[in-house]
């Protein structure tokens, strides 16, 4: 440890002493989502368990709520409701990293933990430079930095980021998020047998490349995988344009299904795929579990969108994680679902059964909260179903067209309403809510698709109101959910 990181870590735990009675008091803090102790938080890192441990890194900005020269933040748990909180893993404290300690992951191997992550550089005539770095513990709390291993080849610019390792074969792997020369977004892999020399593969796709056409100027947070089979990419692309229904954040996250040929590195892939339909979701990362599930949390927020307009930034933080989820392979697609473990949060239990509501709008006794978990299941729509949530946020259902829509104020401009949609393959049959303070996240028919997104009602605002054109038909189950606990 160096003077300026001893530096840093001082400064960033006065930091959160000074703002934690703020942020604490805060009726938009969180109960079951991890958020920043002061300042912003963004993506999660390094997500892997460890002989039976659970370790989240996670971007961490600590000193005020804008991007900067970002922290390596660090929790643990054994089973996903009980977090401990650890020392910061990482600090922009070095020549490679001064700017930033930007997004990547975590492998173990002969009994160590290593981190691989980009560092930021800002040189002397502001031109951004870039580094692969890794750095390796014997406990999995303090790291020792090894420096870059992975300096920027030809052909891309500085934009060359958040590296996802993982070992197939008995050899190692490294995909890097990119932008060529042509300013086309690309996912580059390594190669390895030591972890420390890496040789360049290529692109094994991107913007432009197996048969795509544009799509996005930057690939940011690239994850590979196989799940039931199935080789899948994700992937966090700028810059792709709204069409209709799709690509309606500012930037989006999604993923590619097909099959990598780790000796040519080429990925023969399908079309791309997004992840979330929300508001609010970006970054996601991936582990796979003791247990072979395939488990991920994602950032609930997106870049440059609407950051300055939260509210929580008048108590000196902003964003938060997702809930963790287990991702599934289902027919044609991946559908994700509320990690079994969350049910430990549960807590007093509400039922009701054969509800028909016909052409009429009506709060139901005791659902509502926040901090609870809501399940519907359908037994008939026969035209349009909706649920309004605090009187901020609306989530409809049009069985004509299959097409559900979550509404929400404008976030810079309360008299507008922003919208995202999804169309349905089939009819709407479940929707499980999670919802925790300012924070909402629905699986629609078992995780088929999802919407995340931050929600800012007013204070007290806490009930739910079920609207339906024509007869509708439905039994509900709701718990209050106890919340993370951290030591």
């Amino acid at each position: 440890m160096n003077a300026k990181d001893r530096e840093l870590r001082n400064k960033a735990a006065a930091t959160v002493e000074e703002n934690e009675e703020r942020v604490n008091q805060d009726h938009y803090r969180l109960n079951y989502h991890h958020m920043p102790p002061a300042g912003l938080l963004s993506d999660p890192n390094g997500l892997i368990q460890w002989n039976g441990v659970f370790h989240l890194f996670y971007q961490w900005m600590p000193f005020h709520t804008g991007h900067g020269e970002k922290f390596w933040g660090h929790c643990t748990s054994k089973d996903f409701v009980n977090w401990e909180q650890q020392p910061i893993a990482l600090t922009p404290s070095s020549w490679f990293d001064k700017d930033g300690c930007y997004s990547g992951s975590a492998v173990v191997h002969d009994d160590k933990m290593y981190l691989f992550y980009t560092g930021n550089v800002v040189n002397e005539q502001g031109e951004g430079e870039t580094y692969q770095c890794m750095a390796v513990s014997d406990d999995g709390i303090h790291f020792d930095k090894k420096g870059p291993v992975i300096h920027l080849p030809e052909g891309y610019t500085s934009d060359f980021r958040d590296p996802k390792v993982w070992e197939k074969e008995g050899s190692w792997y490294m995909v890097i998020g990119a932008q060529s020369k042509k300013r086309h977004g690309k996912a580059v892999l390594f190669r390895s047998e030591d972890l420390t020399h890496w040789e360049l593969v290529g692109n094994i796709t991107g913007s432009y490349e197996q048969k795509l056409g544009e799509l996005g100027y930057m690939w940011e947070c690239p994850d590979f995988f196989e799940l039931e089979g199935q080789g899948v990419l994700i992937v966090s692309p700028q810059g792709l344009k709204a069409n209709g229904m799709a690509y309606n954040n500012r930037y989006q996250s999604g993923y590619f299904t097909g099959t990598l040929d780790y000796n040519r590195g080429d990925f023969t892939h399908a079309e791309f795929k997004e992840l979330d339909r929300g508001f609010e979701f970006y970054a996601p990362q991936t582990t796979l579990d003791e247990k072979g599930r395939r488990i991920l949390f994602g950032w609930m927020g997106v870049p440059e969108q609407y950051e300055e307009a939260h509210p929580t930034i008048e108590n000196r933080w902003i964003h938060c994680l997702t809930i963790p989820r287990e991702l599934e392979w289902e027919g044609n697609q991946i559908v994700q679902k509320p990690l079994e473990e969350l049910k430990e949060m549960r807590e007093s239990v509400l039922l009701h059964s054969d509800i028909t509501i016909e052409n009429d709008q009506k709060g139901i006794r005791g659902v509502g909260g926040n901090s609870v978990e809501i399940q519907l299941e359908f037994e008939n729509i026969e035209e349009q179903f909706a649920l309004e949530l605090f009187h901020y946020a609306a989530f409809s259902y049009q069985k004509k067209d299959g097409i559900l829509t979550l509404s929400r104020p404008h976030l810079e401009d309360k008299s507008k309403t922003e919208f995202r949609r999804v169309k349905l393959d089939g009819e709407l049959s479940q929707l499980r809510l999670f919802i925790d303070h300012s924070t909402l996240e629905v699986f629609v028919n078992g995780g088929e698709e999802v919407f995340t997104s931050r929600i800012f009602p007013q204070k007290g605002n806490d009930a739910v109101l079920f609207t339906s054109l024509g007869a509708s038909t439905f039994s509900i189950e709701q718990w209050k959910l106890s919340g993370y606990t951290y030591s």
